[in-house]
């Protein structure tokens, strides 16, 4: 499937939540399917997109937080995935879009063209829940049922590498990220007496 394709089929499923994306294209083509302001596209930062995934969701265990990330990225990162298993937010879902690429720097190829398997890494590492999916259909169905569950989720998409004609986002980096604070200011839980 392509990357577009998937995120056209999730997208009704975590137009609501706090996403946050890695750089490139992910970001681009999740921008270009409907901007919100609870969307963070963390650019220049490749490979952390978990990391913050995993800080928000500990800091706002009342908010269904997903990750769009790549497997360039989480590659690049691997010890997220013993981190994300030691706390196991039960309000995270980890999404990575895995083309055997790595597209938005040039398109070299990653560890998993020849053979590494993300989400079975996911479950070597602890996260009990991490499944690899190859059809629309099937991700709507995992990303639906993941955010709806309690638990910790990584989801492997198998996708083409075709990335989006154009990168450009009509967002400056410090827009999006007061837009994204405020979202997450304004959906903040009220305590007895009026504090936040």
């Amino acid at each position: 499937m392509n990357r577009i394709e998937a995120l056209e089929a999730i997208y009704a499923d975590i137009q609501d939540c706090v996403v946050v994306t890695i750089m490139g294209a992910v970001a681009a083509e999740l921008y270009s399917l409907g901007h919100r302001p609870n969307f963070f596209y963390l650019e220049h930062a490749m490979g952390l997109a978990s990391s913050m995934g995993l800080g928000i969701s500990l800091s706002r265990p009342e908010l269904p937080v997903v990750v769009l990330d790549g497997d360039g990225s989480a590659l690049m990162n691997l010890g997220t995935f013993t981190t994300l298993a030691r706390y196991a937010p039960p309000n995270l879902t980890h999404i990575i879009f895995d083309n055997g690429s790595l597209l938005s720097v040039g398109g070299f190829p990653t560890a998993t063209s020849t053979g590494s398997d993300l989400a079975g890494i996911a479950r070597a590492a602890g996260v009990q829940s991490a499944v690899t999916i190859d059809e629309p259909k099937m991700l709507r169905d995992s990303v639906a049922e993941a955010t709806a569950a309690d638990r910790l989720t990584c989801i492997v998409a198998k996708v083409e590498p075709i990335g989006p004609k154009s990168f450009h986002m009509d967002i400056s980096l410090l827009e999006n990220r007061f837009q994204f604070r405020r979202h997450l200011m304004g959906s903040a839980v009220s305590t007895p007496g009026g504090q936040q």
